[in-house]
Order: structure tokens, then sequence, then C-alpha cells
């Protein structure tokens, strides 16, 4: 009977390893999302020498840098994104596998990945999680058009709602470190 429990514990110990699909698969889309994002990057730049055009008229000029910062936001937004999926795949690793040798040794490696449990991986992608809510709120801003004293009133209460947030995330990082 004690070999069949043994068997089986080893069994159960090594299913941890099926979290080797996870890592990968969020590592391979990091670095899809990375390259789509610098694309993405270096198209905008390719594109900034009509900027300076002197054909360009005041309306098509402000209508490029609106295009442009918007462009600049969602490139922010795919960076962030592949940081998400980085830290979630680093963090499942560390977790569930091994701990990460070099990240050991760095001085970025402690700063990167203080991932004890599972509650630390979902702080740290919380707080990423929500800088991208922070960047889409900005995009959506640059795009909203003021119609009456609501529109305004109702922006305002978002970027309060988004200064409440970040506070709250703020003060639960210092609670967890006292």
């Amino acid at each position: 009977m004690k070999l069949v429990e043994t068997l089986f514990e080893s069994f159960l110990w090594n299913s941890r390893l099926m979290v080797l699909a996870a890592v990968l698969a969020s590592l391979a889309a990091a670095i899809a999302v990375l390259y789509m994002a610098s694309v993405d990057a270096w198209i905008m730049i390719s594109h900034l020498g009509e900027y300076i055009s002197p054909d360009l008229s005041v309306e098509a000029r402000a209508k490029l840098r609106s295009t442009t910062i918007t462009h600049v936001v969602e490139i922010i937004d795919g960076y962030l994104l592949a940081t998400v999926l980085l830290i979630f795949a680093l963090g499942l690793y560390e977790l569930f596998i091994s701990k990460i040798e070099q990240a050991s040794n760095s001085a970025r490696g402690s700063k990167i990945l203080v991932i004890r449990n599972l509650d630390d991986l979902k702080s740290r992608l919380a707080k990423v999680i929500l800088m991208i809510l922070i960047v889409k709120y900005f995009e959506h801003a640059l795009n909203m058009e003021f119609n009456n004293a609501h529109d305004l009133l109702y922006f305002a209460g978002g970027i309060a709602l988004l200064g409440l947030a970040l506070y709250l995330s703020h003060a639960a990082e210092h609670k967890a470190e006292h």
C-alpha cells in the first residue's frame, strides 16, 4: 500500500509540470504582443515625416497629431500587456516549477520577481492591469466629445475613480510591506 501511495504522490507532485504549457504559451503571447507593439511603433515613427510637410493644412496636422497620440497610447497598452504576460509566465514558473536562479542572483530580479505565493502574483498582475485600464481610459478620453456638463462631470468622476484605485493599490502595497 505504501508503494501505491508513494507512486500516487509522485504523480501528483509531477503533475505541476503541466503549468509549463501555460508558462510557454504566456511567454509566446508576450513575445507576439511585444513584436506587434514594436512594429506599430516603427510604423508610427516612419509616418511622422508627414507632420513637417508645409503642404499639410492646420486641420490635417491636428488630425495627424491626434491620431499619432492615439497610436502612442495603443503602443504603450501593447507593451503593458506584454509585461503582464511576461510577469504571469515568470510567476507561474517560480510558483509551480522552480526558482529562477539567475533572477535570484540579479539585483533586478529581486525587484521584478518577489512572488512568494499566488497572492503576490495576483497583486503584481493587478497593478499592471490597472495601468492598462488607465491607459485605455486616456485613449478614450482623447476621442471624447463633451456635449454638455454631464459629460464633463462623468469624465471627472472617471478620473477620480482611477485616482482612488491607484491610491488603494498603493495603500494595500504599503500595508503588506508593514
